[in-house]
């Protein structure tokens, strides 16, 4: 995801975990403008939340909107980890990262897994 940058994540306090993100070679990752701060944010895309963001409590809303920008990690239907020989078999998409780089604050990063691991 190009136009994540770190100052859009830098009141990251804490990843929460829904399922073992270290499973499959890539989550999707996208900030999102939530109405809370703290909990499970509500899912609105296909797919499944594996994980979100949690902001620190010194984080402020946005003047504007109210909302708070919180980072969702999910996964959609045709993803690698439920159809290996899918679409994504081999690539992966720009807001594709390697779960093992997603922690709070720095943004997730692609590796040779999440693009494709060779096979073994």
């Amino acid at each position: 995801m190009s136009s994540l940058s770190e100052n859009d994540l830098k009141h990251e306090s804490e990843l929460d975990r829904l399922e073992d993100i270290t499973r499959p070679d890539y989550v999707r990752q996208s900030l999102d403008r939530l109405p809370t701060r703290t909990g499970k944010p509500a899912y609105q895309r296909d797919g499944r939340m594996v994980g979100y963001a949690t902001p620190a409590n010194d984080a402020k809303a946005s003047r504007a909107s109210g909302t708070f920008r919180r980072r969702v990690f999910w996964l959609l239907p045709h993803d690698r980890d439920t159809e290996p020989d899918g679409l994504y078999a081999s690539s992966a998409l720009a807001e594709a990262v390697d779960p093992a780089t997603a922690e709070p604050r720095p943004k997730g990063r692609k590796t040779e897994c999440s693009e494709g691991c060779p096979p073994v």
